[in-house]
């Protein structure tokens, strides 16, 4: 904790140092992305964790769910988001998007991206600390507690078997099932919470009856911890379940401890949606508890 403080008051002075320098003041400091509404759940914890940092939230709201779509349709739908937030002024973009974390991301980092731009995804955070271990550990696989997880993530993400993949670097013996939550993040994203309690338990059945006895359960979608409850409750007081959010947030501020020169030197924080922004500012406000005026992209 003292290291994130420390790094935060060396963010300040850099900002200012920015500043002083001619720096554009209307540059935002980091972008926050996501196919629709999952991704509040990760700028929440963020701008709680980082209380001083400017973040601008973009919403491809008109092109959700990408979990049902092709992998080529996510990464150029990620893409073009990402160019509309460089457009803001944001250097670092975080995908608060399992879906695009999965099915796009290795693919931007390494024939996409060019010098002075940063693209984080969320899986990373979440396999940390499953496995129990710090960030720039690359020690080789080892043996972990936990042997029996369960995933519950959208069709696309489950297909990129992304997250297997990422824990084979980190731990060895562990057993996943991955359950395909089709029409979860729908219902959400309607607001239909009396239809997405009853698909969530329904996948959870599904997967039960191929895991019985899970250990640990990832919730691999940064909508699902809007349904974190339901998913408790189904899987059992035995089951600890993963949430993304606060685990980004700690991550990110340890980033920003290592890479200061990614914090912008903007002050004001904004909402953009592809989709109607009206629904947006609407569903915003009442997800956040405070009022959000969401605009056009």
């Amino acid at each position: 904790m003292t290291a994130c403080v420390h790094g935060l008051k060396t963010l300040s002075l850099l900002s200012k140092s920015k500043i002083a320098a001619g720096h554009s003041l209307n540059q935002q400091a980091i972008a926050v992305f996501d196919s629709g509404l999952g991704g509040l759940t990760v700028l929440d914890a963020l701008r709680k964790r980082l209380p001083d940092v400017p973040f601008v939230y973009f919403g491809d709201n008109a092109h959700a769910p990408y979990g049902v779509r092709t992998h080529d349709d996510i990464f150029n739908l990620t893409c073009a988001a990402t160019e509309r937030l460089w457009a803001e002024g944001c250097d670092l973009v975080i995908l608060a998007c399992n879906t695009a974390s999965a099915a796009a991301l290795k693919r931007m980092q390494e024939t996409w991206l060019p010098p002075g731009k940063r693209v984080l995804g969320v899986f990373v955070p979440l396999i940390e600390a499953l496995t129990e271990r710090q960030w720039g550990d690359n020690s080789p696989p080892r043996e972990v507690a936990v042997k029996h997880v369960a995933l519950f993530a959208t069709p696309a993400t489950v297909a990129s078997r992304a997250f297997q993949r990422e824990l084979a670097f980190r731990a060895i013996g562990v057993d996943v099932e991955a359950q395909p939550c089709g029409g979860v993040v729908d219902a959400i994203e309607q607001g239909d919470e009396i239809l997405a309690e009853a698909l969530v338990r329904s996948h959870v059945e599904a997967l039960k009856r191929r895991m019985p006895h899970p250990q640990a359960a990832i919730l691999g979608c940064t909508h699902y911890p809007l349904m974190q409850k339901t998913f408790a409750e189904a899987l059992g007081p035995d089951v600890k379940v993963y949430s993304q959010a606060n685990l980004v947030a700690e991550s990110l501020a340890d980033y920003l401890t290592r890479r200061p020169e990614m914090l912008g030197s903007g002050t004001q924080s904004k909402f953009l949606t592809t989709g109607d922004p009206v629904s947006g500012s609407s569903k915003a406000t009442q997800f956040l508890r405070k009022q959000v005026v969401v605009e056009a992209a």
